[in-house]
């Protein structure tokens, strides 16, 4: 795959599918990835729902407990960020993505699963461009000790991620990564989910992680990992980069600068990219206000 520039915009050459259950619902969840054509972006539809489509947009981003969740006209998907940063981290542009289930299948717990399949089937080049996003002014959302920053920083988009909890395992972990491809499958994608034994129970009176085992998350008591081996040493600090670029998809396009997030999360991911596209759009608005303010100033003249 090429680098975000001024590439052509993408497809899978051919259909592809995956199953598996939901981290939150813990039902059973089919996914379904099929060509789509130029400017189509990233749409989901929920098959048990007729004519329901789902753009993978801000507009249609609603919560954000544990996860990320789309919803249109009364339907929702639910954990799509990991398939979105795997979209989003290799290049796809344009996907309709079709599942059976109310959520998208958690597999592994990490992208890497999206990444293998969307190679097994395939990239086909469109007659089109893919315009990236710019931006010329820094950006910031904090939040008390949590923060999401932008500055412009050339082609391409680079993330810098540091998270600090209080446990032996964790603690404070710092990464910084490009968002290329190559990058991506190799650094990011296989980082998995993870979550703390002792806060299982609770989410799960809550309706969540109903899904979640030892095999789809890293899994942490008081002093060590239950689930078995990290594969990586700083796996968490990757898992939110991962989180983070599948959020930022929500975009619509692919963003160039320099990213630097401090303990954030889904909501304040969201928040930053709601951010990120308001500030996009001030340029737009401050030369209508000057055309209007001409058109004023010459009917003040007649």
């Amino acid at each position: 795959m090429e680098a975000c520039g001024l590439r052509s915009q993408t497809t899978l050459r051919t259909s592809v599918s995956i199953e598996g259950v939901g981290l939150h619902s813990g039902h059973p969840a089919l996914a379904h990835f099929r060509p789509a054509p130029p400017d189509h972006g990233l749409v989901f539809v929920r098959l048990d729902q007729p004519n329901s489509r789902i753009p993978a947009s801000l507009a249609s981003a609603k919560t954000f407990d544990y996860a990320t969740t789309l919803s249109s006209g009364g339907v929702s998907i639910g954990t799509v960020e990991h398939v979105l940063s795997a979209a989003a981290g290799e290049g796809l542009d344009n996907c309709l993505i079709e599942i059976e289930g109310p959520e998208v299948p958690i597999l592994d717990g990490s992208a890497l699963p999206f990444v293998r399949l969307f190679h097994a089937a395939g990239f086909e080049r469109l007659p089109a461009r893919v315009s990236p996003l710019t931006l010329s002014r820094p950006v910031a959302v904090t939040r008390g000790d949590r923060s999401v920053s932008f500055e412009p920083d050339g082609p391409g988009l680079t993330i810098t991620y540091e998270i600090d909890f209080p446990h032996p395992v964790v603690g404070r972990q710092s990464l910084t990564v490009p968002i290329r491809p190559e990058e991506y499958s190799a650094r990011v994608a296989p980082a998995r989910t993870f979550g703390f034994a002792r806060e299982i129970e609770t989410m799960r009176a809550r309706g969540l992680a109903r899904g979640g085992n030892l095999h789809n998350a890293v899994v942490l008591d008081e002093t060590g990992i239950i689930s078995g081996p990290l594969r990586f040493r700083d796996e968490f600090v990757r898992h939110k980069i991962l989180d983070l670029v599948g959020d930022l998809a929500l975009l619509g396009r692919p963003l160039s600068g320099h990213i630097r997030a401090n303990k954030a999360g889904h909501a304040l991911h969201i928040e930053f990219a709601r951010a990120l596209d308001e500030a996009m759009r001030e340029p737009a608005r401050e030369v209508e206000t000057e055309r209007e303010e001409r058109v004023e100033g010459l009917r003040s003249n007649v």
